[in-house]
């Protein structure tokens, strides 16, 4: 007899999921992100810089994250590696919904995050599923649902906010 969670995706260890995201930072850290993935890709998604406030230390946080565009949007996951609960990136932006992105090849840019609700989410859901066909088999395994991040771009960082702390732009993200 076949149970739901039978068939629901095997997924890699914990512990296989953190190093496997700090070498991909340090590669995207030593390569000036051209190892970054584009939408363009055969995986019909790219990776990003996403650039943080913390919220509770108020420090500058950074993590590589999967994306998909949405005319000049850009369209993130909240999944947390499929396991349980949100992942810190979101929880900070639901705080501070200010940060900073950086893609393969561009400058850094402003942005402001909001998680899509009714129609818009389901739209993006289903863009997501289009390109990832375990998507909801995934999404299945967990309790929670996963939101779906919307980032508006707000334009380049200026020099004052490059000098301004707390924003998730104190710096450009080449001199960090």
């Amino acid at each position: 007899m076949s149970t739901a969670n039978d068939q629901l995706p095997k997924l890699p260890p914990a512990w296989f999921k953190h190093a496997f995201w700090r070498v991909h930072r340090a590669l995207h850290r030593l390569s000036g992100g051209r190892f970054l993935w584009t939408p363009a890709s055969k995986r019909g998604w790219g990776a990003l810089r996403l650039t943080t406030v913390g919220r509770k230390s108020g420090r500058d946080r950074s993590v590589i994250v999967g994306y998909i565009e949405d005319g000049p949007n850009l369209v993130m996951l909240a999944m947390n590696g499929w396991d349980e609960g949100h992942p810190a990136w979101w929880l900070n932006l639901e705080t501070h919904p200010d940060a900073t992105v950086r893609l393969a090849h561009h400058r850094p840019c402003l942005v402001h995050a909001q998680a899509a609700t009714g129609e818009e989410r389901d739209r993006l859901w289903q863009r997501w599923a289009e390109i990832d066909v375990g998507l909801d088999a995934y999404a299945s395994g967990r309790s929670t649902t996963t939101p779906v991040v919307v980032l508006e771009p707000r334009g380049e960082p200026t020099e004052r906010d490059r000098l301004t702390t707390g924003h998730g732009a104190s710096r450009t993200l080449a001199e960090r």
